[in-house]
């Protein structure tokens, strides 16, 4: 079996010169082979930049456009060309925009290998360790603090007994934040679980402190990212600091780059993106060094159904893999895309046991969104 083509497609609801939320673009990969086998990836980055990595000309042996990196090899052939492509990419980045590339072929690729031995993916990762991983809601709040009790309640209903919420206007006003954060616990209740998700808004250690003091009240769960994931120092001081679990990492890429993070970070929780950090075969890596520092794998998952599916199959693979984030982003291409998408049953996704990643895409939707881009050709 060879690779025939890495077909790199752009996806994106606004025109363009409009905004472009969370959830609002999509890139998405197809594996080719000559067999008929496609495989399906994607990566939650910029679709413009990615595709160009995928499709761009070579310049020299270490700057070479993935999909010709590819063309011709066998695609069970996954941890060497990870290795390929990792290389021969190396100058265009070993962080960063390469590696969501990467990470878009890598899920790909495990989706052929699966279909090529028709076994689901937790079986080629070792085996399945549980049948439902239970669902965290993400959603971002309303700007008037009060409009979010309906919000609650709406997710309530849903099932979900764990919430997180960011973007929006929060983070920038305390205040604000703050009286966001009493409407929604007063409309949760004691016994659901909050997170919040700051974006970096905090900035320093001293006003991070202050501000975590002050939502301790709230009994969150998590905070995630209260600062920039290159502050080791500030960040590290907060885990030891803070009455609550500190947690980061969604923006990091391959298990070089976490295991430094964990090393001088020390939070309590990790959230590499399988659509980032490297795929599925990183992943995997980056869960065995969290496990030696004793760290908690929450991954990070705010996109398409592509993203879900490969998420549920790694999840379900590893020990302690008990809890995934649900988007709650209303775009088409995170409700739409994929016609067949894992749904929430009583506050859980079930593990699917069909090969691959067991989903079918809507290409009407696909032709409607697509953005047309070609180098190389």
């Amino acid at each position: 079996m060879k690779i025939i083509d890495v077909e790199a497609i752009w996806l994106r609801v606004p025109s363009f010169g409009e905004p472009c939320e969370w959830g609002e673009d999509a890139f998405l990969v197809k594996v080719h082979t000559d067999t008929g086998l496609i495989g399906i990836g994607e990566s939650d980055s910029a679709p413009a930049v990615l595709k160009a990595l995928v499709e761009t000309p070579s310049s020299h042996s270490t700057s070479r456009g993935l999909r010709e990196v590819l063309l011709g090899e066998n695609p069970l052939d996954i941890d060497r060309l990870w290795r390929k492509m990792y290389d021969e990419s190396s100058y265009m980045g070993r962080r960063g925009a390469a590696i969501h590339a990467i990470s878009a072929i890598d899920i790909a690729l495990w989706d052929i290998a699966s279909q090529h031995y028709g076994v689901p993916i937790h079986t080629l990762l070792g085996g399945k360790v549980r049948d439902g991983i239970a669902a965290y809601g993400t959603f971002i709040p309303k700007d008037s603090p009060g409009d979010n009790a309906k919000l609650v309640e709406g997710l309530l209903q849903s099932g979900f007994t764990s919430l997180k919420l960011g973007g929006g206007l929060f983070g920038a006003d305390p205040d604000h934040d703050h009286e966001v954060m009493r409407v929604v616990r007063e409309t949760a209740g004691d016994d659901v679980d909050l997170a919040i998700d700051l974006v970096y808004q905090w900035k320093n250690y001293r006003y991070a402190k202050t501000q975590c003091e002050r939502m301790a009240q709230f009994g969150l769960n998590w905070i995630e990212e209260p600062l920039p994931s290159d502050d080791h120092q500030g960040l590290r001081r907060l885990a030891e600091t803070s009455g609550t679990r500190i947690s980061g990492g969604e923006g990091l890429s391959t298990v070089a780059e976490f295991s430094e993070f964990i090393r001088e970070t020390r939070p309590d929780i990790i959230q590499p993106d399988i659509t980032r950090c490297g795929g599925i075969s990183e992943i995997r890596k980056i869960h065995d060094v969290a496990t030696r520092y004793s760290t908690e794998l929450v991954p990070h998952g705010f996109s398409t159904g592509i993203l879900m599916a490969a998420t549920v199959q790694f999840l379900a693979s590893i020990p302690g893999g008990e809890l995934i984030e649900f988007s709650q982003s209303t775009s088409p291409l995170s409700l739409d895309l994929v016609t067949n998408p894992i749904t929430l049953e009583n506050g859980k996704v079930m593990v699917r046991d069909a090969p691959g990643l067991g989903i079918e895409l809507d290409e009407e939707l696909i032709s409607k969104y697509r953005v047309e881009m070609t180098l190389g050709a």
